[in-house]
């Protein structure tokens, strides 16, 4: 800044040259912070002690200062905006709410690597299904920052639509696998950048049944569940090894485990066991310990859980879902055997009001009536035996129909003058949702109806 610029400033603003002159500001030079084609701010140099005014040489040695500072402070603007913008992305894309359902008590938690790795594709996923089960699912995807969080999405995506079509928990895995592999197809065949690379992930996941307190288990490459039963007894479900999503050619194998009432199954991604002074087994004997204690309440639990196995800043991303097991009693719970006649629909019906009636659910006995009847009449025409009625009672009204067949029935638009093909469209419209889920033996078709609250 020459004299006469200096002066002129000075002039400005009397109250600050008086405060500049008894400090001895005496030469001065501001070099402008620009990097990237932006500028970011100025740097202002002075002189008071030094009696020697600033020179080019001054001036030519802060330019090469302040332009490597501009870059070191534009490099950080872009790293804290491509990590709140991941980070962002990353918890809009896990549930915000967990759903209602009656299967099991939840509590989840999840944080963001603390270091320079950046947001990585954790996620976890609590799905509820027909027949009051539910599905726990945790996965990891490799990598981390914007593309790690974007495929997150995609594969939370596909687990929630293939788990509403109710497949077998090593069929689901088995096509979450073959997409993964197809993402890595179109990573290769694109331009690069952040995207490139290959896409890979691991994935556990679970499906517990409270009517039968049984819970299937399958995983692709990921930490194994912890489970401790109600006297306190800590175990680690043991499943087939399978290697991460996107390797292909192995099929993916299912474990069953029978959970007492009250059990507590953990599941959890590598960033919880796992860093650079201790082995991921060491993380599993300190993660049993964390879960054996008492705990007030899930979430204590939870947290718990994170203050004995973390780090304060975590080198890696960390999900936990941590579940207790209800289970539905045998007085909640009606199944019938129903002939293979047209004749026996009428029977069943009586028997499925007298049923409500007992679980006081008069007003649902309408509704009731129509679903079973379509539904079993269905299974008697176009269907085989063996052909049961069951009827779950819990917060919702569920109503199931069991044959030996695989032919899955479809809505369809019935003409003015046919003679059927409505009755299922007036169960769709009647009850909150229905659906098909295939067995080993044959198909089950339910439909769910909403209570009021008791």
């Amino acid at each position: 800044m020459t004299d006469q610029a200096f002066a002129a400033w000075l002039a400005h603003d009397p109250e600050r040259a008086a405060r500049i002159r008894a400090f001895g500001i005496h030469s001065v030079m501001t070099v402008p912070l620009a990097a990237r084609g932006t500028t970011l701010g100025v740097a202002f140099l002075v002189r008071h002690r030094n009696p020697e005014t600033f020179r080019h040489d001054d001036l030519v040695l802060a330019g090469e200062l302040v332009a490597r500072a501009a870059v070191s402070i534009d490099n950080a603007r872009r790293y804290t905006r491509e990590r709140t913008t991941a980070v962002t992305l990353q918890r809009s894309l896990l549930p915000r709410r967990l759903p209602r359902q009656a299967a099991v008590e939840v509590a989840t938690r999840y944080l963001p690597a603390g270091g320079h790795a950046g947001v990585g594709g954790d996620w976890f996923d609590v799905i509820p299904l027909s027949g009051a089960r539910v599905a726990l699912v945790v996965g990891d995807v490799v990598g981390h920052g914007l593309h790690a969080s974007a495929t997150m999405g995609r594969l939370r995506t596909a687990v929630r639509t293939l788990a509403d079509i109710d497949l077998p928990c090593d069929e689901l895995l088995t096509h979450l696998d073959d997409l993964v592999a197809r993402l890595s197809l179109e990573v290769e065949d694109g331009e690069g950048g952040e995207t490139s690379g290959d896409v890979g992930a691991t994935c556990l996941y679970a499906v517990y049944d409270p009517v039968s307190r049984r819970c299937c288990f399958a995983g692709a490459g990921h930490p194994v569940p912890v489970v401790v039963s109600p006297d306190g007894r800590v175990e680690l479900i043991e499943l087939p090894a399978a290697p991460p999503l996107g390797m292909g050619g192995l099929p993916h194998e299912a474990t069953e485990a029978v959970l007492p009432e009250g059990s507590l199954l953990a599941l959890y991604t590598n960033g919880l066991i796992e860093n650079r002074d201790r082995d991921p087994d060491a993380g599993v004997h300190r993660l049993q310990e964390a879960l054996a204690r008492p705990a007030p309440s899930l979430d204590a639990l939870c947290d718990t859980v994170l203050a004995d196995l973390l780090p304060q800043r975590p080198a890696d991303d960390v999900a936990l879902l941590v579940a207790r097991t209800r289970a539905l009693d045998a007085s909640q719970v009606a199944t019938w055997a129903v002939p293979d006649d047209p004749s026996a629909v009428a029977q069943t019906r009586k028997d499925v009001v007298a049923q409500l009636e007992r679980w006081g659910l008069s007003d649902a006995v309408f509704v009731t009536e129509l679903v079973v009847s379509e539904l079993v009449t269905n299974a008697i025409r176009h269907a085989r035996p063996p052909i049961q009625l069951r009827l779950i009672h819990d917060n919702t009204l569920i109503c199931e129909v069991s044959d030996g067949g695989n032919t899955a029935p479809h809505l369809r638009r019935a003409r003015t003058y046919d003679e059927g093909g409505r009755g299922l469209l007036l169960v769709a419209q009647l009850t909150e949702r229905w659906g098909t889920r295939q067995g080993a033996t044959g198909k089950t078709i339910w439909a769910e109806q909403t209570l009021p609250l008791q």
